[in-house]
């Protein structure tokens, strides 16, 4: 029912613009049919699938990373930046974006290109996950990582507000625009990028589902059962970095969609089995963040809002609604 429902959204996503096209004329463009019109097929096959696709991917990736930190810290309120991936990746792109000033010149222009950001930001994420697997093949404590991690976007947000303090209007306009988050920037290359790295990261997830099955019951009676707790927890991190990370790379931070549609999914489906769980939220993941995307599009409208915006608007009332049912959080 969820593949049906999410290639529904997709067909829809793909409908919907500032530029009104009609289905069939959707259909024949991406079957390459000529009857169509060719700045329509421009349109769709250029810039409407690949937006759905990066809607499709972000929102399952971030589902799945959400799922993975409640499961392994046992928090519900545990989202995939609760390691500090966000911050580092935000912490890269405002060292190019609002520290460019210092380079002057051509070098300045260099780093401000598309592509600069998006590898500063997996610099950034990078060296947060290094830091992060280090301390957690010397950490027993699962909760310790946590409190560790939340640091660890502390001190990268302090960095970036001091940067910010000392940036131009201009600079800090180009900095915020990019922490709204875009799904709309990617090309097919690009995709393909964030594609194999997506590939890798539920791939480890669909390793560990055995393991997070066993952390639901602790760790005493996971250790219990024969599972190697610093093995599971090191593969675990590195799925959620593998997701979390090349998203913040090529889409900037995108909030509430990791920590809502895992609860989501858990009500749905009344169960704590992340045999059901995984592949529930890779689809419910994605339903959602299309229909976000769509709602982000207004329709017949040539303005776009911010997906963070709609993101936010939808996710807070289901979290809220969420706390008023405490008892339904706890698997």
């Amino acid at each position: 029912m969820l593949l049906v429902v999410l290639v529904v959204c997709f067909f829809l996503n793909i409908c919907l613009g500032s530029v009104s096209i009609p289905f069939k004329d959707v259909v024949a463009a991406i079957l390459e049919d000529n009857s169509t019109k060719s700045s329509w097929q421009h349109i769709i096959i250029n810039y409407r699938i690949p937006k759905a696709t990066t809607a499709l991917l972000v929102g399952s990736g971030l589902g799945v990373s959400g799922l993975l930190m409640q499961t392994l810290f046992r928090n519900p309120l545990a989202g995939p930046y609760v390691l500090g991936l966000s911050s580092g990746a935000s912490l890269g792109v405002a060292i190019v974006i609002l520290g460019s000033s210092l380079f002057g010149g051509a070098f300045s222009a260099l780093l401000l290109t598309k592509w600069s950001l998006v590898i500063a930001s997996s610099i950034g994420s990078f060296l947060v996950l290094l830091a992060v697997v280090l301390v957690s093949i010397k950490v027993k404590d699962t909760m310790a990582i946590l409190i560790i991690g939340l640091m660890f976007a502390s001190v990268t947000a302090a960095i970036v507000n001091m940067l910010s303090y000392f940036s131009t209007a201009e600079q800090l306009q180009r900095y915020v625009f990019w922490s709204f988050g875009s799904l709309g920037n990617l090309s097919w290359n690009e995709l393909l990028i964030l594609s194999v790295i997506y590939l890798i990261g539920v791939i480890l997830t669909i390793l560990s589902i055995k393991s997070l099955n066993a952390l639901l019951l602790g760790d005493h009676y996971a250790k219990s059962l024969g599972l190697n707790i610093k093995k599971s927890r090191f593969i675990i991190i590195v799925a959620t970095s593998c997701l979390a990370g090349s998203i913040t790379a090529f889409a900037g931070p995108i909030a509430f969609i990791g920590l809502a549609v895992p609860h989501l999914t858990k009500l749905i489906f009344d169960t704590s089995n992340h045999r059901i769980l995984v592949p529930a939220v890779l689809f419910s993941g994605s339903i959602l963040m299309l229909i976000c995307d769509s709602i982000a599009q207004l329709p017949t409208s040539e303005y776009t809002l911010p997906i963070n915006a709609v993101t936010s608007l939808v996710g807070a009332p289901v979290i809220i609604w969420l706390l008023m049912r405490k008892k339904k959080m706890f698997v």
